[in-house]
């Protein structure tokens, strides 16, 4: 099996002085960083002891156990993976909504009660927002050939992922989530299976769906659905990216219609980043794949790397990353790690903004530039600035679930983006706090605020009740 770098360890230790600092020191010694320590039974003779500790690379726990093994009066008496127990069993659950105690309850909820509701649904179909899951409900549909940074690992193995996912929306917003994952991988079989399951269901989010069929597959879906679909990976990271760059471009006094952006990545999210940037406002942007700049004139076999290429650089300029990022004012990287060095990040012009996302490890480590840069962002939680697509999805589905809208277009992208810079204050905006927490409270509701209106506003909000309606079914 393999190990996670986070473990708790069970010991059994000698009621004395000096006996636990010495198990602490052994743990700081061996790479181990300590997290909470909890007290399980005590007498006294012993103390039984957890420790949660995280490790710094894969073969610490080897040395760290054996130093422990060597220590007198301390018995090791269980080592579990803290990653591991907390899916034992999955992450999410269905729950019952109303309770079934009777005879009575149950002919309510079931037959014969149930077919009045499924004829009401058959002849009026928006009913179902109002008297199934469908209102509440979005389904999670991956093949699971792109997992975070893991690559094509199969929809069984993308399930951890999507339950996580679904944990995610219903902390954050209260949206009831399920996983799809799906055993089949050419675009129309995607394609088919969506389409058969949707009436379920009150929008799509699709996720880790490897590019450049992802394009396609949510470019097709949206066309063929009257529900949202909303592909994660592209719109999600487009979003956030956006809202940390407004308020990154305000803590260094640029203006984002005069800047020069390199952005290394084109795959689904940059282009979608280079999509939504473009919609913002950025005049004067320059996307790299492997091979370069990506220039005008250029005819990619891939449809969606031809849109970069007839609708950025428009000064057409060649090179490698590192040579066209002399001049710029702010590096996206959503690529790969190590692509970068503190001379690159030199040859930008002062006060660079510097969003190195890839993960986990990202384009440039943060250490390098601390003191040339003026802001820096990554993927990652352990530095400041977290790109966190959590940060967007939750709001977003919550907004579009509120109104049942039709579909998401640009224009809800962009006011979810500025309204999640807006959440960070003026008094609160500074290098290391360009966007909000995951774990700020009004975060969805501010995000699903501003999709709604513009659903509303853009017309592709459903009015599902007239007022004859409401007061037919009594809501």
């Amino acid at each position: 099996m393999v190990m996670s770098l986070n473990v708790t360890i069970k010991l059994k230790l000698a009621n004395r002085p000096g006996a636990l600092a010495r198990v602490l020191d052994v743990i700081a010694r061996e790479g181990g960083s300590l997290g909470a320590i909890e007290l399980v039974s005590a007498s006294p003779s012993h103390t039984v002891r957890k420790l949660m500790i995280r490790l710094h690379q894969k073969g610490d726990l080897e040395g760290l156990t054996r130093a422990l093994k060597e220590l007198p009066d301390v018995q090791i008496i269980q080592i579990a993976d803290r990653v591991f127990t907390w899916h034992m069993g999955g992450k999410i659950e269905v729950a019952p909504k109303r309770p079934v105690q009777n005879w009575e309850d149950l002919s309510l909820v079931y037959t014969p009660g149930v077919a009045v509701i499924s004829e009401t649904i058959a002849r009026e179909p928006d009913m179902a927002y109002k008297l199934t899951m469908k209102g509440n409900t979005v389904a999670i549909v991956t093949d699971g050939s792109a997992i975070l940074g893991l690559g094509n690992l199969g929809p069984t193995a993308a399930l951890p992922v999507m339950e996580g996912k679904a944990l995610l929306f219903k902390q954050f917003s209260g949206v009831d989530a399920l996983p799809i994952c799906l055993d089949v991988h050419e675009p129309q079989q995607i394609i088919d299976a969506v389409v058969a399951i949707a009436p379920a269901f009150g929008g799509i989010n699709l996720e880790d769906i490897a590019a450049p069929k992802c394009f396609e597959i949510e470019e097709r879906l949206a066309h063929l659905l009257d529900i949202p679909v909303f592909h994660d990976d592209q719109h999600g990271t487009a979003i956030v990216t956006l809202a940390g760059l407004l308020n990154a471009l305000k803590v260094v006094r640029k203006s984002i219609s005069e800047i020069k952006l390199v952005l290394s990545g084109a795959g689904a999210a940059g282009v979608a980043i280079a999509k939504i940037l473009k919609n913002a406002g950025v005049r004067h942007m320059i996307v790299c794949d492997r091979k370069g700049a990506i220039g005008r004139g250029a005819q990619p076999q891939n449809p969606f790397k031809a849109w970069i290429a007839e609708n950025t650089n428009e000064d057409n300029l060649q090179g490698s990353l590192k040579e066209v990022i002399a001049g710029a004012d702010v590096f996206i990287g959503v690529s790969a790690p190590g692509l970068l060095q503190r001379e690159d990040i030199q040859r930008m012009n002062k006060q660079p903004v510097v969003f190195a996302l890839a993960n986990p490890d990202p384009e440039i480590q943060p250490e390098e530039i601390y003191d040339i840069a003026g802001v820096i962002a990554t993927g990652r939680s352990d530095y400041p600035n977290q790109i966190n697509n959590a940060l967007a999805f939750p709001g977003v589905f919550r907004g579009t679930l509120n109104c049942h809208a039709r579909s998401i277009n640009d224009e809800m992208c962009l006011a979810a983006a500025n309204a999640l810079a807006g959440m960070v204050t003026e008094e609160l905006l500074n290098p290391e706090h360009i966007i909000p927490s995951v774990f700020n409270e009004e975060v969805a509701p501010v995000v699903a605020r501003a999709v709604e209106e513009t659903a509303g506003r853009t017309g592709v909000a459903r009015k599902i009740l007239s007022g004859e309606n409401q007061e037919k079914y009594s809501f």
